[in-house]
């Protein structure tokens, strides 16, 4: 049996966590629903055969006409099914456990699925008789329903202390988030230990169609073929702009004030560019050819990622020949 060998440099692990603000606006007949819930009613739709569906749906199940008939149910009504959370995960809305329930609000003939908080599963049962738990402050989320509790008699909601945009239409942004444990690779663990160190290193592919090219970041195997890397190179922070362009336009989360250049460098005895910025001159002078040298951060702000580079500026030497840039454009 083949034994992998222990890697010569520890591998770096991470947990990373991406989010993405997904937003919406919910459209004539959701809206109304949010609307109403920011008030403290519940909103429901009426088909043609009169079936009231919580929450309203946009179209008749049964015509498939727009909606246009809608009605507020009770805060009150009765467990149809549901399941116990002994052990709330963070997302969740209630931090004890709690349960699942479908519930058919008084007045509506579909169940709404929302949290139930009881003292225990014993205390749930089908048929339940439950009322809504408003919040104080209300934006026109489901959750401005805090849970449901048992009980035949629903508190009316109180004023809404949130601050909230006036209109007929709601927009909402609803944040989806994964968190993982991120294990680099042999070549970006080390890569990355000497970004934090303030140095470059690169991989040289060792056979097949790149034998010989430089890859920065480095790669284990060859793009081309999966030809593998047999050698770490140290280079230079030194090299020139490829191809570029100019940021004029903003957008949220920039950190930097346009115009400025995003470009791809290539460095010395490198093979392949990336991407960075090029800042310390005008945007409009930038151009392709320019010799450029990184700018490090402070030695006690590097991380182990290239940000440790903040940018790169030009170096005022000559530009390189076109020649010597022409495949990357």
């Amino acid at each position: 049996m083949a034994v992998v060998p222990e890697p010569e440099t520890p591998v770096l692990t991470a947990p990373l966590t991406n989010t993405f603000g997904y937003t919406r606006s919910l459209g004539p007949v959701l809206s109304q629903f949010a609307l109403g819930l920011r008030d403290g009613r519940i909103v429901g739709s009426r088909a043609a055969d009169g079936t009231v569906s919580v929450p309203p749906v946009e179209f008749d199940p049964g015509s498939g006409t727009p909606t246009t008939d809608l009605i507020d149910v009770a805060a009150t009504g009765t467990v149809v099914s549901w399941t116990w959370v002994d052990q709330p995960a963070a997302p969740q809305p209630l931090d004890v456990p709690f349960a699942w329930a479908l519930i058919r609000l008084d007045g509506a003939d579909t169940a709404l699925l929302h949290a139930l908080l009881v003292d225990s599963a014993d205390d749930v049962t089908t048929g339940l008789r439950v009322h809504a738990v408003w919040r104080a402050a209300r934006t026109g989320r489901i959750d401005d329903i805090s849970h449901f509790a048992p009980g035949e008699t629903a508190t009316p909601a109180e004023p809404n202390t949130a601050e909230v945009d006036a209109g007929e239409r709601v927009v909402i942004t609803t944040p989806i988030t994964t968190t993982i444990t991120h294990s680099a690779t042999e070549e970006e663990s080390w890569y990355l230990e000497g970004l934090k160190a303030g140095k470059l290193y690169g991989s040289r592919i060792g056979s097949g169609v790149d034998a010989g090219r430089v890859y920065f970041p480095p790669r284990k195997v060859s793009p081309s073929d999966g030809a593998p890397a047999v050698e770490r190179v140290e280079l230079a922070d030194t090299g020139i702009v490829t191809t570029f362009c100019i940021v004029n336009v903003p957008f949220q989360g920039q950190r930097i004030k346009p115009p400025y250049v995003a470009a791809y460098v290539l460095l010395d005895g490198t093979d392949i560019p990336f991407l960075h910025l090029i800042l310390d001159c005008p945007a409009d002078e930038v151009r392709m050819g320019m010799r450029v040298q990184a700018a490090w951060v402070p030695e006690d702000e590097r991380e182990l990622s290239l940000g440790s580079i903040s940018h790169f500026r030009p170096t005022g030497e000559p530009d390189a020949d076109y020649a010597s840039y022409r495949e990357f454009l």
